[in-house]
């Protein structure tokens, strides 16, 4: 028998989730997994990926770069570039376990370094820009070799699978974190491939997204105006570019860059207080081509906290509570309850309203 509408449930893309402690005390990766594990139905075994921050406080002055190779020519060139124009302290393969369904692995490897003294002088940036860019020179220019983490004191794991088979395979049940994000994919117009799965990242900027960038072509010329390269086939490698370039290297705080890329209807800012209608136009116009357009929720860890963000006309769901000192956000209340049961406040994310979570001193 042919089941009918509403008899099946149909799933509606991704799934996105994080746990984060505002007092900065870190936790295993349980949770997070047993959150993204409860919408399973939304992604299709194509991707999934998580991010933690705070897990390497032993190198957290250190960039952590976590690097895929497809083979051992690509890690020789790699490393002999790291090498090159880094101090590497320390470097290893990422310890994973076998899990049944995670096939066709590349090398995964991860390395701990900071940018000598001499080349901060010799170029006219800082150790973030040096660093971003020698990682987009290496996914760029080196053949089957891929930069898919790169920030302080935090690191990306994603690979093809279902989520909770990658926390599994990346053993992540043994890292502590203040704050975890995570992601199911359920790709509709790009492949699945280990580099394409989220989170996103570029530094210690991670982003998790369910959704489709309708204005892709648009943000992703404006963003290799600036020497960012989209590579990845897929939209949401843009939006860490996006928030790269707006708060990073123009200046923007957080919350105004997500005033850029969700930016208010036009007829919507003509009805603000004059003030604020300023801003807001100025923010239009000066940034027209960061503006975002279609259905996104989107998560975005940083060195500066945790942001949340829907688009303006809310057409992806995103659910936020608290309880005690942890904030956690998901697409589906469902997969908060799992973790926290009776949570002291539950909301919907508001579209177009970003929420800010600050990270604090990170504690044990």
């Amino acid at each position: 028998m042919v089941k009918r509408e509403g008899e099946v449930r149909i799933p509606s893309g991704c799934a996105i989730a994080a746990v984060t402690d505002r007092s900065g005390a870190v936790f295993g990766g349980t949770d997070i997994i047993d959150s993204i594990a409860l919408m399973h139905d939304r992604s299709n075994g194509l991707g999934g990926g998580f991010a933690a921050y705070g897990i390497y406080p032993e190198y957290k002055d250190l960039y952590a770069f976590h690097i895929f190779y497809d083979n051992n020519d690509a890690r020789v060139q790699t490393e002999s570039f790291l090498f090159r124009h880094f101090d590497i302290e320390t470097f290893e393969q990422i310890p994973t376990r076998k899990v049944k369904s995670i096939t066709d692995s590349p090398l995964i490897w991860r390395y701990f370094g900071v940018v000598p003294q001499s080349k901060i002088k010799k170029n006219d940036f800082d150790e973030d820009e040096y660093t971003a860019r020698c990682v987009i020179r290496i996914n760029n220019t080196v053949p089957g070799a891929f930069v898919f983490s790169s920030g302080k004191n935090m690191g990306a794991f994603k690979a093809v699978g279902y989520p909770e088979d990658v926390g599994d395979y990346y053993m992540l049940d043994t890292y502590k974190a203040h704050t975890w994000t995570a992601h199911g994919r359920f790709p509709t117009n790009t492949p699945g491939w280990w580099g394409g799965a989220h989170p996103f990242t570029l530094l210690d900027w991670s982003i998790v997204h369910n959704g489709e960038i309708s204005s892709y072509d648009a943000n992703r010329r404006y963003v290799e105006q600036f020497g960012y390269k989209c590579n990845l086939q897929t939209d949401t490698e843009v939006i860490t570019y996006l928030f790269d370039l707006l708060v990073r290297r123009q200046g923007l705080s957080l919350e105004t860059a997500a005033k850029v890329l969700a930016a208010p209807e036009w007829e919507v800012i003509d009805r603000m207080p004059p003030a604020e209608r300023e801003i807001c136009t100025a923010l239009r116009t000066v940034y027209s081509g960061a503006l975002i357009n279609g259905p996104f929720s989107i998560l975005v860890g940083s060195k500066y906290g945790l942001l949340a963000l829907n688009d303006r006309l809310k057409l992806r769901s995103l659910i936020t509570a608290e309880k005690g000192s942890k904030t956690f956000f998901a697409s589906e209340e469902s997969a908060i309850r799992v973790i926290c049961p009776d949570p002291e406040k539950m909301t919907a994310v508001e579209g177009g309203t970003p929420i800010f979570i600050p990270f604090a001193e990170v504690t044990d």
